[in-house]
């Protein structure tokens, strides 16, 4: 047996271990790293670790630093009081402040699971009030995360982006955003219309009142517990939400990290945990367990797959898979296999873990000019990451905890699991279509 199939076996087996048995993936990439590395291609532990990515660890230290902060002052929570406000009382919209709220969490550097569970209880306590379908309203909250999940200072686009520079392609990362963006928008779309999103339209609520049971959700995990206050019918909580000083600071923190980063080619992590740096020095006691609210399992998951990502290279997996994708004979042919394979092994495994394994695969497509790298990231993103509606995936099982209690826990897995296997069915098809298909 060739090293190229001793390090795919000993993938299968580290994602089949870390999707039934409650260990990081990190850590069971690490001991494959270790024993294929050292055992099977005779490298030195020196050379074995030589595979992390300093550059992205700092990266998703510094993004998840920044929101622990911006989530323990309260900006998060004031965003998503202010957006339902804006909408006016309109229950048709609040669907969709929902995704847009979740998408722009996921974007400015939370973890998608972290995102699910901060909006996931406030958007299924309101479709238990206003009576809008639960199915839809937890899917527009997966979707809206997996939306926004791939901006460049996110933690899917910093470990695409950075994927693809080591694979010798830059520039990709707008598009790849863009693309998961239109797409996530697009299922949600579809759940309104399907799911009875219309005949919301004609419904009002006082936003005073929304924006009370918002706060009241945020603070109690979705059980409603409203405090009347002073003034008009807004909850004490409410009235806390008010714009303060450190709210600015945040907001401003994350525009100039976007800001440096992007217009100034700036790295991402510096420049975030720089900008965590100045807010936790601003208000040192306010913040001072901020850092223990860093994504440390996520960092330990990136960590550890991405260094046996390069144990694969040393082995020739991915061009050895990537060469025989390419020998079909039809570079969009071998493109779509990819797709399902991202698309089915993350309906059950880690979007995350997967993302520095599978990209690398598609680099032989690429190189043959039958894809553009744009189109191949991008299709591999979001095939590899729409299917998080799964409630095997950490997303739709917030989803699924979360449930409202005008439907059952049995009936309410039902339709997660039916919607979740049309997506992991349809999904990459649709997005090889859309991306790869018509050769951009």
């Amino acid at each position: 047996m060739g090293p190229e199939w001793i390090a795919i076996i000993a993938l299968v087996a580290l994602f089949v271990a870390g999707t039934v048995l409650p260990i990081n993936m990190g850590a069971l990439a690490y001991v494959a790293a270790w024993f294929v590395g050292v055992f099977a291609l005779n490298l030195d532990e020196k050379e074995v670790l030589g595979g992390i990515s300093a550059d992205l660890v700092l990266t998703l230290i510094g993004v998840t630093y920044l929101f622990s902060i911006a989530k323990n002052n309260g900006t998060v929570d004031l965003i998503v009081a202010k957006a339902v406000q804006a909408v006016g009382g309109r229950v048709a919209l609040i669907p969709w402040v929902m995704f847009a709220v979740t998408a722009l969490l996921t974007a400015m550097g939370a973890a998608s699971p972290a995102a699910c569970a901060i909006i996931g209880p406030v958007a299924l306590g309101f479709a238990r009030r206003y009576r809008i379908n639960p199915l839809m309203m937890g899917m527009f909250v997966v979707h809206g995360a997996q939306g926004g999940g791939f901006s460049p200072i996110s933690i899917y686009g910093t470990i695409t982006n950075s994927v693809m520079t080591d694979v010798g392609y830059e520039g990709t990362e707008i598009a790849v955003f863009i693309a998961s963006l239109a797409i996530n928008t697009a299922m949600a779309v579809i759940l309104f219309l399907a799911l009875g999103g219309r005949q919301l339209v004609r419904e009002r609520v006082d936003p005073a009142e929304a924006a009370g049971h918002i706060a009241d959700d945020l603070h109690t995990g979705g059980k409603s517990v409203t405090v009347s206050g002073q003034g008009a019918g807004v909850s004490t909580t409410t009235q806390a939400l008010g714009v303060r000083r450190d709210h600015v600071l945040t907001l401003v923190a994350f525009a100039a990290v976007a800001t440096t980063a992007l217009a100034f080619d700036q790295n991402i992590g510096f420049v975030s945990i720089t900008a965590a740096v100045v807010l936790a020095m601003l208000s040192p006691q306010q913040h001072k367990d901020a850092v223990k609210q860093i994504a440390w399992p996520t960092v330990l998951l990136v960590a550890g797959v991405s260094t046996y990502a390069t144990i694969l290279n040393e082995a020739g997996s991915p061009e050895y898979i990537g060469t025989w994708a390419a020998g079909l004979g039809i570079a969009a042919v071998g493109a779509l296999v990819l797709c399902y394979v991202g698309g089915i092994v993350s309906a059950f495994a880690s979007s995350t873990a997967l993302l520095p394994v599978i990209i690398p695969i598609a680099v032989p497509l690429i190189a043959a000019g039958g894809v553009s790298p744009w189109a191949m990231a991008a299709a591999l993103a979001v095939s590899s990451t729409i299917v998080d509606v799964s409630p095997f995936s950490t997303n739709g099982a917030l989803m699924l905890a979360n449930r409202p209690d005008t439907i059952s826990e049995q009936a309410y897995y039902k339709q997660i699991l039916g919607y979740a296997v049309i997506v992991t069915l349809a999904g990459p098809l649709l997005v090889w279509a859309i991306l790869v298909l018509p050769g951009w």
